[in-house]
């Protein structure tokens, strides 16, 4: 099982923190915030408060034996490069931050992050991909990190049940109506199989969404 430590809790690293979780990883969220933890922390493997910016708060939360490490403090520039420094002296094999801006994103590669992500840059880049994509009926923005997409059932689901295809975990999206010919299967049971002709309405992350529509 992978391990993560997710620091800082706006809505990009609970997102992030929460579909983790779902994936079935082991996930350590950490917020100065206490209020923000307390939400989350059904949600998560752990949940700690703490100031990311000293040093020892990391080192004794052990963030070296984590496989990564994603600082999701975009909005605070000199909060997210001390943390990422920190991390990096840490010796974290894998450290991937959020930026807000290419400037931003240029400091936190010149630390030595593995990966650096404008979220609100990727997700408009992803949403123009998907609807420029033949395949593609209709996209629905919930969030900045999650949408429903409605696409025809692809040729690989044709014949099998929604039991047998997993998703959920296999995929990290969740199948919340199924129409054909005019009806609409609304939450479909698991012994539902896909036939042909069926447009499928998909939830799921950005990221998620994007896998479905290689299938």
């Amino acid at each position: 099982m992978k391990s993560y430590i997710v620091i800082g809790l706006g809505r990009f690293g609970q997102a992030i923190a929460r579909q983790l979780c779902k994936l079935g990883a082991e996930v350590l969220v950490m917020d100065c915030n206490a209020t923000l933890i307390q939400q989350i922390s059904g949600d998560v493997t752990h949940a700690v408060v703490g100031d990311a910016q000293d040093k020892e708060v990391l080192r004794a939360l052990g963030v070296r034996n984590f496989d990564c490490a994603i600082v999701a403090i975009g909005d605070d520039f000199a909060a997210s490069v001390l943390i990422a420094m920190n991390l990096k002296e840490l010796n974290v094999p894998y450290v991937v931050c959020k930026a807000y801006n290419e400037t931003h994103r240029r400091v936190l590669e010149k630390l030595g992050v593995d990966k650096v992500v404008i979220p609100e840059q990727e997700h408009a880049q992803r949403l123009g991909r998907s609807l420029f994509s033949h395949n593609v009926l209709e996209y629905i923005e919930l969030s900045e990190e999650y949408g429903i997409l409605e696409i025809p059932a692809p040729k690989s689901w044709i014949g099998k049940s929604l039991k047998d295809l997993n998703v959920r975990a296999k995929l990290g999206v969740n199948i919340i109506a199924v129409e054909n010919g005019g009806k609409t299967n609304v939450s479909p049971a698991a012994d539902y199989e896909i036939k042909t002709g069926d447009v499928m309405a998909v939830l799921g992350s950005a990221y998620a969404l994007e896998a479905v529509q290689k299938l």
